[in-house]
């Protein structure tokens, strides 16, 4: 599930789908694709107009379908259970649903086994272990290995396990997805439809442990950068002798850093950037940005950026945006 327009990013993902941006040396997407391929199922990734082009990029030598929505802003989208719905109708087999701005360390070979033992509706859960961020996100009431209800963003949540995205759906549980899109008006939270789903079938959880981020806004998308990243340096960046990395770092081709900058930890540097004596870290830098004497901590800057003498932490800032500190 890829069509959604990731507002809280913006305005970084106004001009690129959230599940196409980097994380380390691969793309959001990848990490997911990688974890469902390995269960040798075909691969359908549902996204939008917008983003149709960049994801059949993306798609060029992968076995993968795409199915478009005709929705090129927010206010159209028809929201991921309708999106859904729109798949599953013209399906006949069973289905694994993985939300495409997911990133998670396990494999779901194990969600997959118990799919096959129990033959209902299994949701992939994970302990939060905080009531209050358990707030933000749908959460289960267990009775054994069964869900019994499951609330969307419920105010007094009765556990800390929270959905992840991660759901397989028999055919039975598909005709209940499209049941309650003919009766609700609630289009956009699949955390709903599990909770109806919950009221009309045994439906299952399975907990995960590992790693898990839900990138959502700028902090979890760092968080998981910082998690997932690898050390990548291309062949073709040229990097002076005074320049100090810190692993681990990815570095594309094109990029030129000089000057007694340090890059690192965990910083991304785009493609055919140009970075004299700046201070990179826990930051993301997208293609044909410029740094100049600039500090940049936690931070996202989107392309054709150029920003000089300035030191900027926790900020955000759109494309081809200049920038002059004093």
């Amino acid at each position: 599930m890829a069509g959604g327009y990731a507002t809280r990013l913006w305005p970084i993902t106004k001009t690129k789908a959230k599940p196409l941006l980097p994380l380390g040396s691969k793309k959001i997407i990848d990490h997911v694709y990688e974890k469902v391929i390995d269960l040798e199922i075909p691969v359908i990734i549902s996204t939008n107009k917008r983003f149709e082009d960049d994801f059949r990029e993306w798609a060029k030598g992968k076995k993968v379908e795409i199915i478009v929505e005709n929705t090129r802003s927010e206010e159209e989208k028809l929201g991921a259970v309708k999106a859904l719905a729109e798949i599953a109708k013209s399906l006949s087999e069973d289905l694994l649903v993985v939300a495409g701005d997911n990133v998670f360390s396990f494999s779901l070979r194990e969600l997959n086994s118990f799919f096959l033992e129990k033959k209902k509706p299994v949701i992939g859960l994970y302990d939060v272990n905080d009531l209050e961020l358990a707030k933000r996100y749908g959460v289960a009431e267990m009775e054994g290995e069964r869900i019994v209800k499951f609330y969307e963003k419920p105010e007094k949540p009765p556990s800390t396990l929270i959905g992840i995205g991660v759901y397989f759906l028999p055919r039975k549980a598909i005709e209940l997805l499209l049941e309650y899109v003919e009766k609700s008006k609630r289009s956009d939270n699949l955390g709903d439809f599990i909770g109806y789903l919950c009221e009309n079938e045994e439906v299952y959880g399975l907990r995960f442990n590992g790693n898990w981020y839900d990138v959502g806004n700028a902090d979890s998308y760092l968080e998981a950068f910082k998690s997932f990243t690898n050390h990548y340096v291309d062949r073709s960046a040229e990097i002076e002798k005074s320049v100090k990395i810190i692993e681990p770092v990815v570095i594309e081709r094109g990029v030129r850093i000089t000057g007694r900058s340090i890059i690192g930890p965990y910083a991304f540097i785009g493609s055919d950037c140009r970075i004299e004596s700046s201070d990179v870290s826990e930051s993301i830098v997208f293609s044909g940005t410029v740094l100049f004497k600039v500090k940049l901590w936690r931070s996202i800057v989107d392309e054709k950026c150029e920003i000089r003498n300035i030191q900027l932490t926790s900020s955000i800032v759109g494309g081809n945006a200049k920038i002059q500190g004093g």
